[in-house]
């Protein structure tokens, strides 16, 4: 996140109201040896006093609570004020109010607290220029309205404050919007990473599933010495390891949302696998996304009936309505296992399936057919695809 900008100007705002106090007291120190000054054991400590308070006030506050921080505003003007008209010779003592005023703009929260403090100050500084000028008619003052103008200040630091509080959320809504993008960027990876899942085992669990099978058969006709029946059983075995070289090459195209219509898809599937494919309502080619999710749950709805009922009758359709598309794959009940093939173990074909349908706002349903066979249908909706 680029915040360089913002943070620079940051620094050299704040580095404002430490130059104010910093220069004001250094210059009025050094002009107060030469200045005349009314009272002066009273105006040198009233200065030592502001100066003090307006160091004070460059210092985090976060500490203080509210009451403490208006107490310490308030001191802080109400030494300004007084200052003002005792030191008039020496000018640079003279802007201490001001720089009250803008503090209390900055550091008080509360604007209404900051403003009746900077009025109070103008009105008392106002106040000690009357009453010195009655005392001492013949020490130099300021204008009448000088002092009233001690107030003005306030408006700058309330406008600072603002300023800070605006940089300050728009870097607190650039972070969390980092947060936010790396988050999404988090949550993408899980999804690509459980897609590249799903295809690897869509892929290797369709072609070895069908090969461990052709090879068990093969071996079991070879124990019983039909060794013709078993050689065929090894070379539908190379077949199938021959055709998942192409379904790896389209489990890639399909990564890369290259793939063909659906009707297209799912016939050439039928093809290979030797079952019966019928198409019903007007063909539609939905998104690239929805056309392989519908691709990997119709070839493993057939791996699984060839696994879980060999030698069953399976057939598979797509229904297009106008607002579904419904794939159904259905098998017949088992036929007599050939030798001893190896036992189906529980995979995560039917949870690849689920999430796939979940994915594309779809419902799945799976169950036993009247027919003693076992039937799985997703129904997918046009508007999500």
């Amino acid at each position: 996140m680029t915040t360089s900008g913002p943070r620079s100007g940051d620094f050299r705002d704040q580095l404002v109201q430490p130059l104010l106090v910093l220069g004001v007291t250094a210059v009025g120190a050094v002009q107060w040896s030469a200045a005349d000054t009314v009272f002066p054991p009273l105006a040198l400590t009233l200065f030592v006093l502001t100066a003090l308070a307006g160091i004070g006030t460059l210092f985090p506050w976060t500490r203080l609570g509210p009451r403490t921080q208006i107490a310490a505003i308030s001191g802080y003007m109400a030494l300004g004020a007084l200052l003002l008209p005792l030191a008039h010779q020496t000018q640079a003592a003279g802007i201490f109010p001001f720089i009250a005023a803008s503090a209390a703009g900055v550091k008080l929260a509360s604007r209404k607290a900051a403003v009746g403090i900077a009025v109070g100050g103008a009105l008392l500084a106002t106040a000690a220029s009357v009453a010195v000028g009655q005392l001492v008619p013949d020490a130099p003052q300021w204008p009448w309205w000088a002092p009233l103008t001690v107030a003005l200040p306030v408006y700058m630091g309330i406008s600072f404050r603002d300023r800070q509080n605006v940089l300050l959320s728009a870097r607190r809504a650039a972070e969390a919007a980092e947060r936010a993008a790396e988050s999404e960027a988090r949550e993408a990876a899980l999804l690509e990473r459980a897609r590249i899942g799903r295809e690897v085992h869509d892929v290797l669990g369709h072609s070895l599933s069908g090969i461990a099978l052709q090879l068990d058969l093969a071996d079991a006709l070879r124990s019983s010495g039909r060794d013709e029946e078993s050689v065929a059983a090894v070379r539908r075995a190379r077949a199938l390891a021959v055709d998942s070289i192409g379904e790896t090459r389209r489990a890639v195209q399909a990564l890369r949302e290259d793939t063909l219509p659906l009707p297209d898809v799912l016939r050439r599937l039928a093809e290979r696998n030797a079952v019966g494919f019928t198409i019903t309502g007007e063909p539609v080619s939905p998104s690239a996304e929805a056309t392989h999710a519908v691709f990997r749950v119709a070839q493993e709805a057939l791996t699984n009936a060839a696994k879980h009922a060999p030698g069953a009758t399976r057939a598979m359709s797509l229904s297009c309505t106008a607002d579904r598309i419904i794939l159904t794959v259905h098998n017949g009940p088992a036929g007599e296992i050939r030798g001893g093939g190896t036992a189906a173990a529980p995979g995560v074909g039917l949870v690849g399936m689920r999430e796939r349908a979940t994915q594309l706002g779809a419902t799945l349903h799976t169950g036993p057919a009247p027919d003693g066979g076992w039937t799985v249908e997703l129904s997918l909706p046009r508007r999500s695809v």
